[in-house]
């Protein structure tokens, strides 16, 4: 049986730094915003992924992580009221007679917008997994597809696996504070040159180990993980003892049900305009890492910009006999008074 739908001017699909954005956005033209994501936490990949990475390219703040990032939009957007709906896919999305969307999620919810955003990012994103029979049984336990907590993990027998940028970011971040063996089954990394010569130098010093091959086994003792089957290159076998597996094997992206959608597709991104942002469907707009354009840079500055464009158009969509003015933070009292803001003061 259908639920009343929840009635807005706008939902958003994704929750992280984009998704977040596009909410001020809309909310400095008065648009009011749902966010759904399939997440458990809001942040997206910057939290899911690489909290406690330090990000250097946004504007105006010279370093921050990704849970600093995700906290000061969070504040940014209070003002707007948003209502997140977390741990829930998007399922289905149609079309009504009227023009508007009715969205239905996995946790048997839905919305009635007459806007939609998508800022999924790369989708429905999966990490790429240790294939070896049973190991499921010891995720969030003892084996961890991303580091939410680091300190869990300081002064334990940690054995990172993966040759990218996060495996090699976590074994140098570890190297000091736990007793670290990174394994790739190549003695070639895409990683960024100063972490790799970082890394070998540490392992020349003996101060963390590298192994070249494959986990290919595991060892259980008293319902732990108490040694993984180490095969190298030549087929040789080695038992390392460990405490914690950390595993980095880059990300599956899905599109999922938004494959389903009628959308145009171009290699597993949403085509859209550069003016508006908008799909091949009006009033159903793509941000951030999800779209595909000429020039696109998958990149979170791009994601804002993209974001403010987005909003615009869907405001000029949502009341086409309205002149959409533009206003600015900094000068204009209606935003003031919707930020709660006092008016700058200038002598």
């Amino acid at each position: 049986m259908l639920h009343s739908p929840i009635q807005t001017d706008a939902v958003i699909i994704g929750a992280g730094p984009v998704g977040l954005f596009q909410v001020f956005e809309l909310g400095l033209l008065e648009i009011k915003a749902h966010v759904i994501d399939s997440l458990p936490e809001i942040g997206g990949q910057c939290i899911e992924l690489y909290p406690d990475k330090p990000i250097y390219d946004i504007p105006a703040i010279p370093v921050c992580t990704g849970r600093e990032l995700t906290n000061n939009l969070l504040k940014q957007i209070e003002p707007f009221g948003a209502q997140f709906h977390l741990g829930q896919e998007v399922s289905k999305l149609e079309q009504q007679a009227d023009g508007r969307f009715l969205i239905s999620t996995s946790k048997d919810n839905h919305f009635l917008t007459k806007a939609v955003f998508i800022a999924a990012g790369v989708g429905a994103f999966q990490p790429r997994t240790l294939k070896l029979d049973g190991i499921e049984a010891f995720e969030g336990k003892q084996v961890f597809y991303s580091v939410k907590h680091p300190e869990q993990f300081n002064n334990k027998k940690i054995v990172i696996c993966g040759g990218g940028d996060a495996a090699l970011d976590w074994a140098l971040h570890f190297a000091d504070k736990a007793n670290v063996t990174l394994i790739h089954r190549r003695d070639d990394f895409k990683a960024a040159p100063a972490s790799i010569a970082k890394m070998r130098e540490l392992c020349k010093n003996k101060q963390m180990k590298l192994l070249i091959g494959q986990i290919t086994g595991y060892e259980v003792t008293q319902d732990q993980i108490a040694d993984v089957v180490v095969t190298d290159i030549d087929g040789k076998e080695r038992m390392i003892p460990i405490d914690d597996l950390l595993i980095f094997f880059g990300l599956s992206p899905k599109l999922g049900p938004i494959a389903d959608w009628g959308l145009d597709i171009d290699r597993k991104q949403i085509a859209v305009d550069t003016e508006k942002f908008q799909t091949s469907i009006p009033g159903i707009y793509a941000v951030g890492d999800i779209n595909i354009y000429p020039g696109k840079k998958k990149l979170i500055l791009s994601g804002f910009h993209e974001a403010a464009l987005a909003a615009f158009a869907a405001a000029a969509y949502l009341n086409p006999e309205k002149h959409i003015q533009l206003q600015y933070t900094t000068t204009s009292p209606k935003l003031h008074k919707m930020l709660g803001v006092k008016p700058p003061t200038f002598e």
